[in-house]
């Protein structure tokens, strides 16, 4: 099948469309852009473009993302850094952006999540219930310490 051939405009607003419908980062929108045969010049343009325009902007995608990941998936602070790291993150914007996340919500959901997966574990003794459950939560993303301090309180 040939590819379809478009204007540079018509790419343009592609992108813009691809960034309104839902925050971007910088490695998103680059790797959007490999399905367009542009040159080197023309990246730059509309990168330019976005980033001026306010379509692309890397502190309100790390802020989205860690509270869609938080508050709808229930991962933990570890497995959202280790996502946004892939997505080419800096880490000191990543730690600046984890205010998004309630301490309270977090220490919560934290809670709920480890209530809910102990009581399911049936025919275990207490201890390997418990191992059991720490594997989990460290697997969700959640932090040893705070698990610890959530056992131990």
């Amino acid at each position: 099948m040939e590819k379809k051939s478009f204007t540079f405009d018509e790419i343009k607003l592609k992108l813009v469309n691809y960034c309104v419908y839902q925050d971007r980062c910088h490695a998103e929108v680059e790797q959007k852009m490999k399905e367009f045969l542009l040159i080197e010049e023309a990246k730059e343009e509309i990168m330019l473009y976005l980033l001026k325009e306010n379509y692309l902007n890397e502190e309100r995608f790390t802020r989205s993302y860690i509270r869609g990941k938080f508050y709808i998936k229930h991962w933990g602070r570890n497995k959202i850094k280790i996502n946004l790291k892939q997505k080419q993150i800096s880490e000191k914007l990543i730690n600046s952006c984890f205010n998004e996340i309630d301490k309270t919500d977090y220490e919560e959901t934290l809670r709920k999540i480890y209530e809910d997966y102990y009581s399911k574990q049936k025919g275990l003794k207490e201890y390997q219930r418990k191992v059991k459950t720490v594997k989990y939560l460290l697997s969700r993303g959640f932090e040893y310490e705070e698990i610890l301090h959530l056992i131990d309180s």
